[in-house]
């Protein structure tokens, strides 16, 4: 738990460590079609890392550091449902959307070359 990365990643940033798995939405082209299971990916969005007591931020990245991973599986999330009544003009209305995420595991973080994350 001593070394751990922020990256920036669809639309929001994320805390990530080696070897735990993470779900994010809007990663890369997600649709099956263009990534596949267990496609190993390399993020250069990183804006901080952390080791032991040495903490380095980019000004907005890291230059030469690489967090890389894999993914494991795509999926939906719960359907958000949204429903608008407008009173005394009896109209209702119901709609609802599912949103694809994708689940990927971090394997390493790396900086200027060198594995960090052991």
């Amino acid at each position: 738990m001593s070394t751990y990365a922020v990256i920036d990643t669809g639309g929001q940033q994320l805390r990530v460590e080696p070897g735990r798995f993470y779900n994010i939405r809007h990663f890369g082209s997600s649709t099956p079609k263009g990534l596949k299971q267990n496609t190993k990916i390399l993020i250069y969005r990183v804006l901080m890392i952390r080791q032991e007591s040495n903490i380095k931020i980019g000004y907005p990245r890291l230059e030469g550091a690489i967090v890389k991973g894999r993914i494991l599986h795509f999926y939906l999330e719960e359907k958000k449902t949204v429903y608008k009544m407008i009173s005394k003009k009896k109209t209702r209305r119901k709609l609802g959307h599912r949103q694809k995420s994708t689940r990927f595991i971090v394997d390493s973080i790396s900086l200027d070359g060198n594995d960090i994350s052991l």
